[in-house]
């Protein structure tokens, strides 16, 4: 009877905090039932479990978390005190909808000193690996999803030694090559005009000798073409 009279003073606290996590978080099971869990015994339960309250009209009933809120309950003083917390495991694919007001978060830590991570695997947790990766969202699902920064920005380079009049360079590895402004091609050091001295399609230079004077070249045999690129 005590602890239902404890638990019925602090049902309105309570209360606002699951409506106030619940509309946050937006837990996306908005239909059916879920199961009770076990009743929250003071001085015993340690996480979850229902706490027990009684409205203003004697009926009783149960409040509970799931989806990444964690409760936690007192075992040594204040035997009666159940705390809600953020943090846990979702049980359930879970979207924040910002409805066009801004999200953002403060106090985020900033890099100076560390390092891309390299041993990065998927749906690691925090502690197995080194160094940093970058968050982003897939378009596709809204999920959010962890990226080596290494991906984030990649380069290449590669140079070849001509035969007389070769004119096509495939890249190693077939990297698909982005737009003319991120592919620099230099023709023994003197740097090729795009669009004009060389075209791009897939991960294949092709260049385009000129026999217009003052501006005509060609291709010999030795000539050393480097193609640069950044996406």
């Amino acid at each position: 009877m005590k602890n239902s009279t404890y638990q019925n003073a602090l049902k309105t606290g309570i209360f606002a905090l699951i409506l106030l996590t619940f509309g946050i978080t937006n837990a996306q099971q908005t239909t059916g039932d879920t199961a009770k869990q076990g009743d929250i015994v003071p001085g015993t339960t340690v996480t979850a479990g229902a706490v027990r309250v009684v409205d203003n009209k004697g009926t009783i009933k149960y409040l509970q978390s799931m989806n990444g809120v964690t409760m936690l309950s007192n075992t040594t003083n204040n035997v009666t005190t159940t705390t809600w917390q953020l943090g846990g495991t979702l049980t359930d694919d879970t979207f924040i909808d910002a409805d066009g007001n801004v999200f953002g978060l403060d106090g985020i830590e900033l890099i100076t000193t560390e390092i891309a991570s390299t041993d990065a695997t998927t749906e690691s947790d925090h502690g197995t690996g080194t160094g940093y990766t970058i968050l982003v969202r897939d378009e596709a699902t809204g999920a959010t999803k962890k990226l080596l920064a290494t991906d984030l920005l990649q380069s290449g380079q590669e140079s070849f030694t001509a035969t007389a009049a070769q004119v096509a360079y495939p890249l190693t590895g077939s990297p698909v090559l982005p737009a003319f402004s991120q592919v620099w091609v230099y023709r023994n050091g003197a740097k090729l005009i795009a669009n004009v001295d060389y075209t791009i399609a897939a991960s294949t230079v092709t260049l385009v000798p000129n026999t217009t004077v003052p501006n005509d070249w060609s291709v010999y045999a030795g000539d050393i073409v480097e193609v640069q690129f950044v996406k």
